[in-house]
């Protein structure tokens, strides 16, 4: 009897821990229907624009960034939903090694960036130049540079002049554009009491000097407003950075504990 119970117990025992092998499921599922939300966010919105001439928008169009964003994360989440639900330890491998990849380049982007904050300042600068060189070819463009605008209270990447580099609000005399030497409505300061907001409050701004642009718009750049809110929201800063580290770093750790486990159950058989 107690042979018999031995052989029953040998049958049904299993290296694999049935715990980390679902909540890895689970937790790649999550995921992968966020990526799969991220990517249809996106093709709508590619959608619904006009037709785009304009290829010097590509890569900053935030329509395609979320596009490659999402269909990055489906293809590691599928391999981990996957491998852990199947126990294919290739899915796994995959999913565990692209993962840390992912998890390496935004480390390396971190340091760099605070170790090298000019170079970084720079690279920042020639995206958000494009960014407002097409900022009326692009209404996704033209809503994000609005928003940033509005939420951080600045006026280009410098300061308001910057908006010169745009072919409508240039300021040289040559300029035919009823726009010309003005910023967006997003560089206005608010208005108490105001109900219809005044598109135009802009208009012929960047005729003025500073101290007479700053009675009605927001005069300084978007790069030394950035680095006031980092320094005074440090907290909030490692926070979001942890909450997004945390999860990659849970996904390899827990991916490579089944491959483990998978591995040795694989020994065990033979």
């Amino acid at each position: 009897m107690d042979r018999k119970q031995n052989l029953n117990r040998a049958e049904t025992f299993s290296f694999v821990n049935p715990w980390i092998r679902y909540f890895l499921f689970f937790f790649s599922f999550l995921f992968w229907v966020f990526s799969l939300l991220i990517v249809a966010i996106g093709v709508y919105a590619k959608v619904q624009k006009a037709t785009d001439t304009v290829r010097d928008t590509f890569l900053i169009d935030p329509a395609v960034i979320l596009i490659v964003v999402g269909v990055v994360m489906f293809f590691i989440t599928f391999c981990g939903c996957i491998g852990a639900l199947r126990e294919n330890i290739r899915l796994l491998k995959t999913f565990s090694f692209s993962l840390t990849l992912v998890f390496l380049t935004q480390l390396a982007i971190a340091v760099m960036g605070f170790f090298y904050s000019d170079q970084t300042r720079d690279a920042l600068g020639k995206f958000v130049k494009k960014a407002i060189v097409h900022y009326r070819d692009d209404l996704d463009l033209q809503n994000l540079m609005d928003y940033i605008q509005k939420e951080f209270k600045c006026c280009g990447w410098n300061n308001y002049t910057d908006w010169s580099w745009n072919l409508y609000f240039n300021c040289t005399d040559e300029n035919p554009s009823s726009e010309r030497c003005a910023v967006p409505y997003s560089c206005c300061t608010p208005v108490s009491g105001e109900t219809v907001i005044n598109t135009m409050c802009g208009f012929g701004i960047q005729t003025q000097n500073f101290l007479e642009a700053n009675k009605s718009i927001y005069p300084v750049g978007c790069a030394d407003k950035a680095v006031m809110w980092i320094e005074s929201h440090l907290l909030l800063v490692g926070a979001l950075a942890l909450g997004l580290a945390l999860p990659q770093i849970a996904g390899i750790v827990l991916s490579q504990i089944l491959i483990s486990q998978i591995q040795d159950e694989i020994i065990s058989v033979l």
